[in-house]
């Protein structure tokens, strides 16, 4: 009786599963995710993204968890209509907790505690910044040309190129409506290239600046009033979704997030979106985005093609701002550092702390971190409206 509950117990254990029946592609996984972790607690690269998607990894490829089981196939049968008491009590849990991934809940309300956090002061008092946030999203149309020559289809190529625009919420948003079997790479690899900008960017910072050019110390930024801040997200709202509807979605709750830091009436709706929404939030779409990358399923050509053009569209996104910020020295006199123009991207506010940190390695003196943050936020929004084109091109 005991060697049976002891052999019972033998079958059932995750050493068991290791050594019978688990695949090369979930110890690579597995590898990846302690690399990852590493990244995060040792070098500290976005601590608050790496972590939680690093530990979803692991989750999602040890042996026998069930956490990501779909024996109902939730996630990909159309019109499926199933017991409720079924899809709880057989669906994994964080396959019940993706389901907000899925369905966009996640992306929105990140934006919403984005916009709280947001200070749109630095592109209102230099609104140039708009034209360096733009130039910033080249990586998106340079990526989607690439992905249709290597053989995606259009709403594939859409999906995976607006990795470019370095925003996680926005690529989940348009790749679960355009491609939703490649949700899962496209968005391991958006929020990955977010967490590891500290290492992606400053090669590529040097290598089309000049040392005289980084060293360019900007005058400061006028005020802005209270006045145009409250304006200024219902102006934007308001015009964007009556040219392109289809980021709506993005750029309501951005704006909504916006004008609850703004009016001054609404603070502690401002300060709940600003912690704890946007805390909760980002563990349960980190872990679960983290937990779709399981081995057998993730590591075949399709997903490293999508890795390779994700960090492709993220450095000409990077190119694209830098080479604009070159553009605007040169035609300013030598008054704008192209350095913040690599903070087009949209990774708010990490971007804007590279270039500030690029700036004073050559000029300790520099402080670049309001003039980049103009760009950063512009980004945000050049990478919502991006994703309501191509939304309206393929959707």
């Amino acid at each position: 009786m005991i060697l049976e509950v002891l052999k019972g117990i033998w079958e059932g254990s995750g050493i068991q599963a290791i050594i019978g029946d688990m695949m090369w592609q979930n110890v690579v996984m597995i590898l990846v995710s302690f690399v990852f972790l590493y990244l995060a607690i040792g070098k500290k690269f976005e601590p608050l993204l790496l972590v939680p998607i690093a530990f979803g990894i692991l989750l999602a490829n040890m042996p026998d968890t069930g956490l990501m089981a779909d024996p109902l196939n939730l996630m990909h049968a159309e019109g499926v209509v199933v017991d409720p008491n079924e899809v709880w009590y057989h669906t994994g849990v964080l396959r019940l907790i993706y389901c907000g991934v899925k369905s966009s809940i996640f992306p929105c309300l990140i934006f919403l505690g984005i916009g709280a956090m947001t200070d749109f002061g630095p592109l209102l008092a230099n609104p140039i910044s708009l034209l360096l946030g733009a130039a910033a999203q080249l990586g998106i149309y340079v990526a989607f040309v690439v992905a249709i020559v290597l053989g995606f289809s259009p709403n594939e190529a859409a999906s995976i190129a607006i990795i470019g625009g370095a925003d996680g919420p926005t690529a989940i948003l348009v790749a679960s409506k355009l491609a939703g079997h490649l949700l899962a790479p496209i968005a391991l690899a958006a929020y990955s290239y977010m967490a590891l900008i500290p290492l992606i960017q400053p090669p590529i910072m040097k290598l089309l600046t000049t040392e005289k050019e980084r060293k360019v110390e900007m005058k400061q930024l006028r005020e802005v009033s209270k006045t145009e801040k409250i304006i200024f997200p219902i102006a934007v709202f308001t015009i964007v979704a009556l040219i392109l509807p289809d980021a709506a979605p993005l750029i309501g709750f951005l704006m909504l997030g916006n004008l609850f830091k703004e009016c001054g009436v609404t603070e502690r709706l401002s300060d709940t979106a600003q912690n704890a929404l946007t805390n909760i939030v980002t563990i349960m779409l980190g872990v679960t985005v983290g937990a779709t990358a399981n081995g057998i399923d993730f590591l075949k050509w399709n997903t490293i093609k999508i890795v390779v053009l994700g960090l492709m569209a993220f450095c000409f996104s990077t190119v694209g701002g830098l080479l604009l910020g070159k553009l605007l020295y040169i035609i300013t006199g030598g008054k704008i550092n192209p350095l913040i123009g690599s903070a087009g991207v949209s990774a708010v506010p990490m971007a804007a702390r590279v270039s500030q940190t690029e700036g004073r390695k050559y000029n300790p003196t520099n402080f670049l971190l309001m003039h980049a943050m103009g760009p950063n936020v512009a980004g945000v929004i050049g990478s919502a409206v991006a994703a309501g084109f191509l939304l309206l091109m393929f959707n």
